[in-house]
């Protein structure tokens, strides 16, 4: 894909002001279609597809989590290690009211607002990860090194198998 091409989303300006070297992957977005149809689209493995969730605990309080594409999110065990009551997703005008992107372009990197972030620990072990770039249809490959430099999550084990 020519430099050109590569969508300019607030996420990509980070990347490039961080000095992150990243690929880009352009698919066709399908809604509601998840991480299973980028992997299938781009011949990625699901599980090195890593989600971007916008979520909010009892309080009212959103957090971003990051979550490989194979897995689920265990609110239970992420309630219990904020030491609050619950933690459930976002509505997805609340999302993108705090992030600046749509549901399904949600990317932890450029946001509108600053929020907490939280990465499976799992997700440093893969050697290469895929990530919303900012936009619908648009994944870019970056080592989780990287993210974890840029984004200083707070590390969990959170993952649960998809039902």
């Amino acid at each position: 894909m020519a430099k050109d091409k590569v969508p300019v989303t607030p996420a990509v300006r980070v990347l490039r002001t961080e000095k992150v070297a990243f690929t880009p992957h352009l698919y066709a977005y399908e809604d509601k279609g998840g991480t299973a149809v980028c992997a299938k689209e781009l011949g990625f493995p699901e599980h090195s597809i890593i989600k971007t969730l916008v979520m909010e605990d009892d309080q009212g309080n959103p957090l971003i989590i990051l979550m490989h594409g194979d897995r689920q999110v265990s609110t239970r065990e992420l309630a219990r290690i904020l030491e609050v009551k619950s933690v459930l997703p976002c509505s997805a005008e609340k999302a993108s009211r705090l992030t600046g992107y749509l549901v399904g372009g949600t990317s932890p990197f450029g946001t509108k607002r600053v929020l907490p972030v939280y990465l499976e620990a799992t997700i440093l072990d893969l050697p290469q990860m895929y990530i919303n770039g900012g936009k619908r249809g648009f994944l870019v490959g970056i080592s989780p090194r990287d993210a974890e430099r840029i984004l200083k999550p707070v590390l969990v084990h959170v993952a649960t198998q998809v039902d």
